[in-house]
C-alpha cells in the first residue's frame, strides 16, 4: 500500500505585478517552490515589465519588448495563476480572503501586499484636464508619445530624476519642452548647487527651457490643458503637462484592511506587517519612518520578505546609502550618502570647468560619508563601497578624489 502523503499547498496571494512584488516571489521560489499556490493580481493589464526603464522607452532607446521581466509563460511554468488588469479592492482579514474589482475572491494563508504609489498630482485648478498626467506607467508613456507625435509644447512639472528624464525624452521625440521647478535647485534631493548648475547648462544646451522657483497656480483650457500658470501671473503654452512632483504610497487597500498605516503600510525588520499573516514590499511600505523609491533596497527588501515566506527566514531588513544615477544619454551623474554634510564634516572638491567635471566628497572624521560626481562617475561604484562599509580613509585621503587606481597605486 501507498503511504506517501502529498503535501498540501498553502495558498499565497500577491497584490501588486510589479517589480518587488515578483522579484519576492522569485525569492520565494529559489527557496521553497513547492509550499505555495500562487495567485498574483495585477491593475494593469500587462504581465510584470522593468519601471526604471520607461525613461529610456520614451527616449526611443529601447523598445517596449525589451523591458518585459516575466512573460505569460513564466507565470505557467511556475504554476502562479495570474489575473491582469483586475486590482484588488477588499481585504476581508478575519476570512482571510482578498476580493478583486471583477468580484473574484481568494483565500489566503500567506499575503503579500505590493501596491507601489502614484504619482502626486498637484490639486490646483485644472488638474483633472485631460492632458494632464503623471510618470509612472506603460500607460503614461503611450500618452506621452501619442502627444509628441502631434508636436508642441509639453510642461514637466518637477525637477528631480524623474521630471528630467521625462523631460528629456519628449525632446527627443521632438516636443518643446520646459522643466518647472519649485526650488532653485535641480535634482534638490540628490545634488548640491554646483553639480545642478552643470546639469542644467547641459540640458539647456540640448534644448530644454527652465523656469525655477516657479509655483504653479493652475493648469488652464477648455476640453484639455492648454497653459501653466504661474503665481506670479505668468503663464507658458503648454499641449501636455506631466506632473512628477513626487509620489504618495498606495495605502488605500491596507487601511480599508486595517492594516497600521503612517505615510504607508507599517512592516518590521522581516517586512511583516502587523497582522503576522501579511507582509508588505516595495513603494507601498514604511520601515523604521522610511519610505523607498529607488530599486536598490527594494530589491533587498525582496530576499528578506521572500525568505521569511519560504520559512527559512533568518535574514533582517537593513537599510543603507543608496546611489542615484540620471538616465540621460551623454550627461554622467552620480550621487550618494550624505552630500549636504555638517558643521563637523569636511568638502573635498575638485573642478574642471573646461572638461565638465565636477566631484565633491564629503568626510566625516576618517569616513566618506557622501559624494557626488558629474562628468566623470567611473570612481561611483567604488566610493558607495567606502560608505557603505564605512572604511577608513585616513590612509589615502590626499589621493582619495583621484580615484581607486591612485589610491591603490599610493598605500
Amino acid at each position: 500500500m501507498n503511504t506517501d502523503v502529498v503535501p498540501v499547498r498553502q495558498s499565497l496571494v500577491v497584490v501588486g505585478n510589479g517589480m518587488a512584488g515578483m522579484r519576492t516571489v522569485e525569492e520565494l521560489l529559489k527557496l521553497a517552490p513547492e509550499l505555495y499556490d500562487i495567485t498574483v493580481f495585477g491593475a494593469e493589464p500587462h504581465t510584470n515589465y522593468n519601471r526604471i526603464l520607461l525613461s529610456p522607452v520614451l527616449a526611443g532607446d529601447k523598445a517596449r519588448e525589451d523591458i518585459v521581466i516575466h512573460s505569460r509563460s513564466w507565470y505557467a511554468e511556475n504554476r502562479i495563476t495570474l489575473f491582469t488588469g483586475d486590482p484588488v479592492v477588499h481585504i476581508d482579514r478575519k476570512r482571510r480572503l482578498v476580493r478583486s474589482q471583477s468580484g473574484r475572491e481568494v483565500w489566503y494563508d500567506r499575503l503579500l501586499l505590493a501596491t507601489g504609489s502614484t504619482p502626486f498630482i498637484i490639486p490646483v485648478p485644472g488638474h483633472l484636464l485631460p492632458g494632464v498626467i503623471g510618470f509612472r506607467d506603460i500607460g503614461d508613456v503611450d500618452t506621452m508619445l501619442a502627444a509628441s507625435a502631434a508636436g508642441g509644447h509639453a510642461v514637466v512639472i518637477g525637477g528631480g530624476l524623474l521630471g528630467l528624464e521625462a523631460a528629456n525624452g519628449l525632446h527627443r521625440r521632438g516636443m518643446q519642452v520646459t522643466v518647472v521647478h519649485a526650488s532653485d535647485t535641480l535634482m534638490n534631493q540628490q545634488l548640491d548647487k554646483p553639480a545642478a548648475r552643470l546639469l542644467r547648462q547641459a540640458l539647456e544646451a540640448r534644448g530644454i527651457a527652465f523656469r525655477m522657483e516657479a509655483q504653479t497656480s493652475a493648469i488652464a483650457g477648455e476640453q484639455r490643458a492648454s497653459a501653466v500658470c504661474f503665481a506670479d501671473g505668468a503663464s507658458i503654452p503648454a499641449d501636455l503637462v506631466v506632473m512628477t512632483a513626487g509620489v504618495r504610497p498606495n495605502i488605500k487597500l491596507a487601511q480599508g484592511a486595517g492594516l497600521h498605516c503612517e505615510r504607508a503600510i507599517v512592516v518590521d525588520d522581516t517586512l511583516q506587517t502587523y497582522d503576522p499573516r501579511i507582509y508588505a514590499v516595495g513603494e507601498c511600505v514604511q520601515h523604521r519612518s522610511s519610505t523607498f523609491g529607488l530599486v536598490a533596497p527594494i530589491w533587498e527588501q525582496a530576499k528578506v520578505a521572500g525568505a521569511h515566506l519560504a520559512c527559512k527566514g533568518h535574514r533582517r531588513y537593513v537599510q543603507s546609502a543608496t546611489p542615484t544615477k540620471l538616465k540621460v544619454t551623454g550627461i554622467d551623474l552620480y550621487s550618494v550618502g550624505d552630500f549636504i554634510g555638517s558643521e563637523s564634516s569636511e568638502d573635498l572638491v575638485l573642478r574642471d570647468p573646461r572638461r565638465g567635471i565636477y566631484k565633491r566628497l564629503v568626510i566625516e572624521g576618517d569616513r566618506l560619508a557622501g559624494a557626488v560626481l558629474y562628468g566623470d562617475v567611473f570612481d561611483g561604484p567604488w566610493y558607495f563601497e567606502l560608505i557603505k562599509n564605512r572604511s577608513s580613509i585616513a590612509a589615502i585621503r590626499q589621493q582619495l578624489l583621484f580615484g581607486e587606481a591612485l589610491c591603490k597605486r599610493a598605500a
